[in-house]
This record gives structure tokens, C-alpha cells and sequence, in this order.
């Protein structure tokens, strides 16, 4: 099925669109203008964007909004570039590091620390699909953003250092071995600096990454001299032999494949500072980028792909839509997120309303919608009849295990809407349901209501049991707030249509934690309207024999 996208004006060229971009806060405009600006002062005609993936560990979301956020900075160069210098985004894989520890999460743990200390490429696949472990977490990563649509290349660290197309910029390193000494000496506990060499050998014998003294280097021959196990070896440094210590390893990647752009996360801030002077030393020009913040798990820790914390990719598909995940991304990259299940409703309905205001809104706002960012400049046409936090709350209500229960709810709010003729709300509905199975159930708990409290829910029974089985989600709306326009519920602060006080939050709030054991809910009309206002009266009543 082909969905229906909003194009921007057709009056609007180019060249307009690109004069209003320049102006835009949104902050992949901000980034993208750091690039316009490098250009100006080094002119090249294409323009190489990356973003880094240990395989240490499987993809989690971190890796996944590095991708996605670098994505949105590209489309908003080609932008404000009118589409006419090449660009390209390249997905590294580190996948020539050495196994430092036995990630938690994988199968075969005994076997994996067999082979601690070799390139990942090197170490078996403990899940027995690949040929390696880090042919088996980097499938898992193109996999995931190939799913995902996402144009780059992939491009792994062992493959460019074996094929010999990082020698030329490993000897560019070794020329400059006592500078790059010089800037990383510094950043080094004093034990650590006494054998610091930015070259790690690759024992020949073993195949582990050593981490040993570097006695030597001749950078006319290509070579460094090493000690291992008291005998002194001399190896070249090209062909795979050795690889570098990893904050020389990533200038080295930026000055050999002429990356102009890569972000990282805030706990790479002084990694970054030294690598940029890397690759000053060799005659490169670091990448612009930023350094976003991290994600946080529950308990307010970082997420870490070897401890599996926090969400997985899979995790958060199950239970919203991609373009959910892609709006957690954009917003606020600069400001740490728990990043955990409960975010989850709020940013699925959330994302419908940037995608329902998106139509109405001029160009100025456009580019400052994440729709826009998400979509790369298309975003599809709003069709969204029912709220997640709608759906929610009906499967709450009724304990719903399947789907054909919740349509039949929605055909009541929406006549004329089915799974076939809307396949995205049909998705909604599935996630709904898992979600609601796996963290709503486990928690419900209904609270009792107060003695006010049972009083306004029998005055709201009466009163709903006196609307027709049609009434108007507005009508019924308004017939809830009258009742709840007493104490203790009266907001002095608001007003109502007829300038009396308002009715508070917590009158809706215990609604919800009454009838249905949950703490929020949609608006409490609307839900009425799509569960049924005699299903409703039996759940009060319910809830009034529940606490009698």
C-alpha cells in the first residue's frame, strides 16, 4: 500500500526553501549550517558523514539515534546545499578491537572467554550463526537499519585495515609517532604512560591485540619494534598487522576516509578533543559534530550495549512504531533521557499530533516539526481516528487479549474504520495490546475511592445512565465535568464556560485510578464514547461493590 505524503508547496522552490532553512533553530538546520560553513573555508565536492558501532555488544537504541540523528543532519545540508554536493554516511564497525570482557548478554559465555584479547572478527560467534562475533553483531546492526530504510555504507575496521586501505594513513602515523605521543602522553596515568605506544602488534602466534611497550619505529622501513614475553619482534605496522589505540585509531579513520562530520556521545567530550589533535598532527581536519547526552535506564544508569540495560531495538518495535523511536531521537539530543518502557505511550501520540498539526502548519513551522526531520522532508498524510493513549485505556477497560474486541470499540467511536481501510491504526492497536499485556496488567491495582469520591461516581452513573447509547464524545465530556465541578475536585484557578470554577486534573486522575487501576488517561468523553456508556456504568458500578 502506498502512503499518502504532504509535499511542500508547489510555488515554493528551492531556493526558497533553503532561504527559510537557513534561519531554522531546529537543530539539525544548526548542525547542518557547520558543515555549509567548513566548506566555505576548505571547498570539496562531496561531503562524508559517519557514525561508529563497537560490536562488542549487540545494537541497542543508542546506536541506532546515532544513525538517525546523522541522517537528519544530512538531509538538512542537502538543504540548505539545493541537493548539489554529494554526500555519503558511512557505518564503521570497530570490529578489529580486541574482546576486552564477556559481554552479559550472549549465550556460550565459557567459550567466548576463550579468545579474550583478539579482534572481534576473530572471536567465535557465540550464537552459532556467523562466522564471528562480530560478523554476527554486525548483521544484526544492517539488518536493523536497513529495515529502517536508512541510506549508508557499511564499512568495517578489519577490512580496511587487512586490505591495506588504511596503510598509507598508518604510516602518515607512524611519521608522526613522537607528536602523537606528545598529545596523548598527557591524558595517561603516569603507570599507563610508561608503556603507551599508539601501535598495538597483533601476536602472530595467538592472534590477540597486545597491549605491550613499543621499543622502536622506523617509519622509513614501516615498522615498529616490540617486547613480548622477553623476546624483542620487529612487524610492520600496514597489512593488518597492527592496529591503533583507539582515540589515534578514530583521527586516523577521519583523516583517511575524510570524514567531515560525526557527533558523539557527552563521555567522549575530551576523546574527542584529543583525536581532533590527531588529526591536526596528521594533516587532516577534524569532523564538526556535537556531543549529545546519554541515555539512561531506569535506574538512572548509562545504557551500556555489553550489559544489555535499558531498551533493545526489538523491545520498543514490539510495543510503537518506528517513527516513535525516531521522534525520542530528535527531541532535545543535548539533554539525558530515561530511556525505558514507560516513555513509550507518550511518544507514539505524540508523534501523531506533530503528524495531524503538520498540514496546517506554514514553512517556517514545517522545518521546525520533527515529522518533517523524521521523514526526511515527506511526511506522510495524518490518518490517525483513534489516540494510543485511547487504545490503552480500552484494552484496560476490558481486559482485551485480542484484537477483533479493541475493533469493535473503534468501530463504535469511529463507524467505518476497520484494520483494512486503516493498516497504521490496525498497527496501533496490535502494539496496544502487547504492551498493555506485558506492563499494564502486571501493575493494575484499582484504588478505593474516598467517600466524596463514591458520591461523585454515583452521581456520574445516574447521570450517564440518563444519555442515549449515541450521545457525542463532547456531550458526554460535558455531563463529566458538571458532575466533577464540586469539592473536592474545584479549581479556583480555571474557569469553566460560564465563568464558575473549573474542574482540577485530580477529578479525571481518580476516574482513571478508580475504574480503570491506571494513573492517566485520555480524555474520559472520548473514552465513554468508544467503550460504551453501558459498559461504563458497569465498570462504575464495579468499582462502587469493589470498595463497598
Amino acid at each position: 500500500m502506498t502512503t499518502a505524503t504532504i509535499e511542500n508547496p508547489a510555488s515554493e522552490s528551492p531556493a526558497e526553501l533553503r532561504a527559510i532553512a537557513e534561519l531554522s533553530h531546529a537543530w539539525p538546520f544548526e548542525e547542518a549550517r557547520k558543515i555549509v560553513a567548513r566548506l566555505k573555508r576548505k571547498p570539496k565536492d562531496e561531503v562524508i558523514f559517519e557514525t561508529g558501532y563497537g560490536p562488542s555488544g549487540l545494537p541497542h537504541i543508542g546506536t541506532f539515534g546515532e544513525v538517525a540523528r546523522t541522517t537528519m543532519v544530512r538531509h538538512a545540508f542537502r538543504v540548505l546545499t539545493d541537493d548539489k554536493i554529494k554526500t555519503r554516511l558511512i557505518a564503521f564497525s570497530d570490529d578489529m578491537d580486541g574482546l576486552r570482557k564477556v559481554p552479559d548478554n550472549v549465550p556460550n559465555k565459557e567459550m567466548v572467554a576463550q579468545h579474550l584479547g583478539k579482534p572481534l572478527t576473530k572471536v567465535p560467534d557465540p550464537f552459532g550463526t556467523h562466522d564471528s562475533f562480530a560478523a554476527h553483531n554486525n548483521a544484526r546492526l544492517r539488518a536493523f537499519l536497513d529495515r529502517f530504510g536508512f541510506d549508508y555504507e557499511f564499512m568495517s575496521a578489519t577490512a580496511c585495515y587487512t586490505s591495506g586501505r588504511f596503510d598509507e594513513a598508518l604510516l602518515t602515523m607512524l611519521a608522526h609517532f613522537e607528536e602523537v605521543m606528545a598529545v596523548m602522553l598527557p591524558s595517561l596515568r603516569e603507570e599507563r604512560a610508561q608503556t603507551y605506544s599508539p601501535f598495538l602488534p597483533i601476536d602472530q602466534k595467538t592472534g590477540i591485540v597486545l597491549q605491550v611497550p613499543v621499543v622502536a619505529h622506523d617509519a622509513k622501513a614501516g615498522t615498529i619494534t616490540y617486547e613480548n614475553d622477553g623476546e624483542r619482534i620487529t612487524t610492520l605496522v600496514t597489512g593488518g598487522r597492527c592496529k591503533l589505540q583507539w582515540k589515534p585509531d578514530w583521527a586516523m579513520r577521519w583523516f583517511a576516509l575524510g570524514i567531515d562530520y560525526e557527533m558523539a556521545g557527552k563521555d567522549l567530550i575530551d576523546s574527542v578533543k584529543l583525536s581532533s589533535q590527531i588529526c591536526r598532527v596528521l594533516g587532516g581536519t577534524p569532523p564538526e559534530g556535537f556531543n549529545y547526552e546519554l541515555f539512561l535506564d531506569e535506574n538512572g544508569q548509562k545504557i551500556s550495549k555489553s550489559k544489555g540495560n535499558g531498551l533493545t531495538i526489538e523491545e520498543w518495535l514490539h510495543y510503537a512504531s518506528p517513527e516513535s523511536l525516531s521522534l525520542f531521537m530528535y527531541r532535545e539530543p543535548k539533554a539525558a533521557k530515561r530511556l525505558y518502557f514507560d516513555v513509550i505511550p507518550r511518544h507514539v501520540d505524540e508523534y501523531l499530533q506533530y503528524l495531524d498539526a503538520y498540514p496546517r502548519q506554514g514553512t517556517k513551522e514545517r522545518l521546525g516539526n520533527p515529522v518533517w526531520h523524521i521523514h526526511g522532508g515527506k511526511p506522510p498524510a495524518p490518518d490517525n481516528p483513534v489516540p494510543f493513549a485511547m487504545l490503552l485505556s480500552l484494552v484496560t477497560a476490558s481486559n482485551a487479549a485480542n484484537a477483533d474486541t479493541l475493533w469493535g470499540f473503534i468501530g463504535r467511536y469511529r463507524p467505518g474504520v476497520t484494520k483494512e481501510t486503516n493498516p497504521r491504526l490496525a498497527a496501533l492497536v496490535d502494539y496496544a495490546i502487547n504492551y498493555y499485556r506485558d506492563f499494564v496488567a502486571p501493575k493494575k491495582q484499582f484504588r478505593e475511592p474516598g467517600a466524596a469520591e463514591r458520591a461523585a461516581l454515583t452521581d456520574l452513573r445516574d447521570a450517564l445512565s440518563q444519555l442515549p447509547a449515541g450521545a457525542l464524545p463532547e456531550v458526554i465530556q460535558d455531563v463529566v465535568y458538571e458532575i466533577g465541578r464540586r469539592e473536592p475536585f474545584l479549581d479556583e484557578k480555571k474557569k469553566g464556560k460560564d465563568g464558575k470554577p473549573g474542574v482540577s486534573l485530580d477529578w479525571f486522575n481518580m476516574l482513571y485510578q478508580v475504574l480503570l487501576g491506571q494513573e492517566k488517561g485520555p480524555r474520559f468523553g472520548s473514552f465513554v464514547a468508544a467503550y460504551g456508556i453501558q459498559n461504563t456504568i458497569d465498570m462504575i458500578d464495579g468499582a462502587l461493590a469493589r470498595s463497598a
